[in-house]
């Protein structure tokens, strides 16, 4: 009897041994499963605060709302949510382009009378918001849409939308009163006879938008490299540079928008080492557009898997597409800003189950560090809200893991990049990301430095970092997935998670305070801000 229960005890302590994560050699990893224990990665760091690589644009971070919001009109009073107000306002400074494959569908068709019901209209006001029932019910009916949404982009038929003063109105509602700036797409595929564009539509939108006095810039056209496939219109690169000379005109004509930012052309990332719409475009056109824009995904999201999500291998394909549209541009049009005008993880709608969970968040963050550091101005995420499942915001309007992300990105990150490099003796460095720039002056004080920091490993990470910043106070922002590890669609800052106070109010964005120190501590499969407060880095110092 006693053996028995000092067996039944010894089987308890290794059970309560297990639960805790200190059993002989064990630890428990973020997707639910026990690993051996393994040692630390150890990364050195090396850094320069003394200059400026270069300065990104403040807007940097920004936003997408997908055109497919607007197939049927009455979606975008979603617009008028208090809720998505309160999470759009935490993401400013930001441009909010409307776009997408849908908006070369789109028709504009003014009515002069434009009402959901008797009780809700499109009128501009910033205090005028959704009531709760007709929210939940566009929530509800929403799901739905998404299904018809989703046949059309498998079987490419796209159906012509028709839309009123009533999307207009709201979109420049909601940017408007959320602090973002507007780009609306404008339809490319309304055609000629003789295949150039057919601007009276899009005459008729900008009379409307400028008799409401609506600040906004515009775009021509998404994605034309795939016009022969979703539409069997074939637009050269040539002809689609003086379509926008043509818009361009356009707008010049116009007292109101005679300034306006028109960006462009929306093109597909590069194919084979070829760009040849791009090509013919900055031939053409690129005198027309204040920024050359392009697009890139990853992956294909119906093929993809968490490996490819987790692969050091497949981040660094974005330095390679970012280069040659780079060098395309710096050879047909110096000086040219470029700008990713639509990117998430995976194209084709996103990965479901994870370009909607925490895994996403290291392709996101990896591609904001590297994108500022390889030379592009704007990175516009596709999407805030909109069908497919990259969206910041979920079907019910809550705010998924790369949300958090992205606004901690935007209160502790500044637009100044520095310079940094990392290594280890056992070259596991490639899963250690890190990325520096000085901090938000809005946040911290001057010469401040945030370290941008990302393990896609199994092994915690420790940082060795230099002198100069190791003697620096630290307020630590530690990301770790809930409780469905790499999957999961929550998200804990420093172990709380994270979540809405109610529909008006964000939680608070505390960071640790840690003392100075020569090593930061990283966790497996972690993203992570480390704002060292007392750097003092002369890079980051506003001249007096």
């Amino acid at each position: 009897m006693k053996s028995l229960l000092l067996l039944l005890l010894l089987l308890l302590l290794f059970i309560i041994s297990l639960l805790s994560g200190l059993t002989g050699g064990f630890h428990t990893n973020f997707t639910g499963t026990s690993v051996p224990a393994v040692s630390d990665i150890c990364v050195h760091v090396s850094a320069d605060v003394s200059a400026l690589i270069r300065r990104v644009d403040p807007r940097f971070l920004s936003v997408t709302i997908d055109a497919s919001l607007a197939a049927e009109e009455k979606f975008m009073f979603l617009l008028h949510s208090p809720k998505l107000r309160t999470l759009a306002k935490a993401l400013t400074p930001a441009f909010l382009r409307f776009g997408g494959t849908r908006q070369d569908f789109m028709v504009f068709t003014p009515q002069r009378f434009h009402q959901l019901s008797s009780r809700f209209t499109a009128e501009q006001s910033c205090d005028k918001l959704l009531p709760s029932w007709l929210e939940q019910r566009l929530k509800k009916e929403w799901t739905q849409q998404q299904m018809s949404l989703m046949r059309e982009d498998v079987q490419r038929k796209y159906k012509q939308v028709k839309f009123t003063e009533s999307t207009v109105d709201l979109l420049h509602s909601f940017s408007d009163c959320s602090g973002m700036d507007l780009i609306f797409g404008l339809n490319a595929l309304l055609r000629t006879a003789d295949n150039t564009w057919n601007s009276s539509n899009a005459c008729s939108l900008l009379q409307y938008c400028e008799s409401r006095r609506y600040r906004m810039s515009w775009e021509l056209g998404n994605e034309p490299n795939s016009y022969e496939k979703k539409a069997g219109v074939r637009v050269d690169g040539y002809q689609l540079g003086q379509d926008f000379i043509q818009l361009r005109k356009m707008m010049s004509e116009s007292t109101f928008y005679h300034d306006a930012g028109l960006y462009g052309p929306d093109v597909g990332q590069p194919r084979d080492h070829r760009t040849p719409i791009l090509d013919g475009f900055l031939q053409s056109g690129a005198e027309a557009v204040n920024a050359c824009t392009w697009h890139h995904y990853y992956v294909n999201g119906r093929d993809t898997s968490l490996e490819d999500f987790l692969d050091p291998d497949v981040l660094d394909t974005l330095t390679l597409k970012t280069n040659e549209v780079l060098e395309k541009v710096k050879l047909l049009s110096p000086g040219k800003s470029v700008w990713l005008g639509e990117t998430s993880s995976a194209y084709g709608g996103g990965a479901l189950g994870l370009s909607d969970t925490f895994v996403a968040g290291f392709m996101w963050l990896d591609k904001l560090g590297l994108g500022a550091t390889l030379g592009l101005d704007v990175v516009m995420r596709q999407v805030f809200i909109g069908s497919g499942s990259y969206h910041l915001v979920d079907d019910n309007l809550d705010p998924l893991p790369d949300y958090w992300l992205s606004v901690l990105y935007k209160r502790l990150v500044g637009p100044e990049v520095l310079k940094i490099k990392a290594f280890s003796n056992d070259g596991q460095s490639k899963r250690v990301r890190l990325y520096l720039h000085c901090a938000n002056k809005h946040s911290y004080r001057d010469g401040a430095v945030t370290l941008i920091s990302m393990n896609l490993s199994r092994r915690p990470a420790r940082i060795s970092v230099p002198t100069l910043l190791s003697s620096s106070t630290v307020e630590a922002f530690v990301l770790e997935p809930g409780d469905d590890g790499l999957y999961s669609r929550s998200v804990k800052l420093n172990r709380e998670v994270l979540k809405m106070v109610d529909d008006e109010t964000l939680p608070d964005l505390k960071g640790t305070r840690l003392p100075a120190a020569e090593h930061l501590q990283l966790p497996a499969y972690s993203l992570a801000f480390y704002v060292l407060t007392d750097t003092q880095a002369a890079a980051c110092q506003t001249p007096h």
